[in-house]
């Protein structure tokens, strides 16, 4: 009972700023306590919290090796849903676990041509179509919610984002770099190489396959995250459309047979980025197409709650923004110098020409609108089981916590609240 006498002591005290003080420390470390086991909960899980999941998952999972072993050249599926799923950071299923070396890039000389095939089908008219929607806000997706608007002398730059009712949060932004063309910007986007000198959360970069007909690729990332998750995996589909001097630049998460899954770092499924690229009127030069504009499309499920996702966001937007324009403007002298082109930014320059009328044209699309969008996830009972257990065990810890402390009703509702709020992380606001 030492609990109970030691809140009688602190209410016994003459002045409320002296109770109120007492309250909070004593509170204090109950607070702590719950985030850390969250956290550390969050971070870890136990494999046997999957077994329900990889039960419900098992039967896909034999048809899938099968396939692979009666087949010898790689197939690539439709993109996996999810947009980005994450609650917790776990490992993948199935992945090999106690390899954290960068898995191997390279491609069988002798399945050259079919993965030519494949890599072109990694990105279709259907996204095409699915992006041009976005830009003319014609997607039927919920309204855009302003999150900032700031500029510099010679970059102006506008975000938004919105929360569709299920998959993580979308963003959209537009970037207006004065003094820059819409060539310059693809490639700068494009240029993987050049990439590591401006974006310090690249640490890996690799062409796993490019198609020389369509220029379509499929490259390999591996981003670093903070230390108290692992790096992130990204295997990217990737392709270029050219409309008069108006690029469309499509990348996405993809499946990829040939390069295993490994426990670090973790793959990200759900990734979805996406550019719409043309010269507008620069406000230094009226009447004059001398400045660039950058319409952004991208969201992603980087295993990290949704809510907390967000706060990282908005905390961390306009810094990670402001190291573009130094390394547009080092490109553009570098490129000026006539320096060598890198593979990735030749290939961006391998577009495929369409018209306005084209774009237009493109039919069939809205009955596969959320395959597009949610980039391949699996179906919302499969989301929903991979949920259960991580709430499970948040809102039992909390319960086995409040049951040892004491029977005060004050403590246990605290604590359950915080344990309620916790446990909906990954829902909309």
């Amino acid at each position: 009972m030492a609990l109970m006498s030691l809140i009688s002591d602190i209410l016994r005290r003459p002045t409320i700023a002296g109770v109120l003080g007492g309250l909070v420390t004593l509170m204090a470390p109950v607070w702590i306590a719950v985030v850390v086991g969250v956290l550390v909960g969050w971070a870890w899980k136990p494999k046997w919290a999957n077994f329900g999941k990889e039960l419900l998952n098992g039967s896909n999972e034999s048809s899938s090796a099968s396939t692979a072993l009666a087949s010898s050249i790689p197939s690539f599926n439709t993109l996996k849903l999810q947009l980005p799923t994450r609650i917790p950071w776990i490992s993948d299923d199935g992945a090999e676990k106690g390899n954290l070396s960068v898995p191997p890039t390279s491609v069988p000389e002798s399945s050259s041509t079919a993965s030519e095939r494949g890599s072109s089908s990694l990105v279709t008219d259907d996204d095409l179509h699915h992006l041009y929607r976005l830009v003319e806000e014609k997607d039927g997706g919920p309204a855009w919610i302003q999150m900032m608007d700031r500029c510099t002398p010679t970059m102006t730059y506008q975000a938004w984002r919105r929360d569709p009712e299920t998959g993580p949060p979308q963003y959209r932004s537009r970037t207006v770099f004065e003094d820059a063309t819409p060539e310059l910007v693809r490639d700068f986007f494009w240029d993987d190489e050049f990439r590591s000198k401006w974006d310090d959360m690249l640490i890996h970069a690799s062409t796993l396959e490019t198609c020389p007909a369509t220029g379509c690729m499929m490259v390999q990332w591996i981003r670093k995250f903070p230390f108290f998750c692992s790096d992130r995996e990204y295997i990217i589909g990737r392709r270029i459309w050219e409309s008069g001097r108006l690029y469309y630049c499509i990348t996405k998460g993809v499946p990829c047979s040939t390069i295993p899954r490994r426990s670090k770092p973790r793959r990200v499924d759900l990734y979805y980025s996406s550019w719409c690229i043309r010269a507008v009127e620069s406000k230094r030069v009226e009447g004059q197409l001398a400045a660039c504009e950058v319409l952004l499309f991208h969201h992603e499920d980087m295993g990290i709650p949704w809510e907390i996702a967000k706060l990282g966001v908005r905390q961390g937007m306009w810094g990670a923004v402001k190291k573009i324009e130094p390394g547009l403007r080092a490109y553009q002298r570098e490129r000026a110098s006539e320096a060598r082109l890198s593979p990735s930014a030749l290939v961006a320059q391998m577009n495929i020409k369409i018209s306005e009328d084209y774009l237009r044209s493109l039919g069939g699309v809205d009955a596969r609108r959320s395959d597009v969008e949610d980039g391949g996830s699996g179906s919302s009972s499969d989301e929903q089981s991979g949920k259960i257990i991580p709430k499970l065990i948040v809102v039992g810890g909390a319960i086995a916590l409040a049951c040892t402390l004491d029977r005060g009703l004050i403590t246990k509702a605290v604590i359950f609240g915080v344990a309620r709020r916790f446990s909906k992380m990954g829902r909309r606001l």
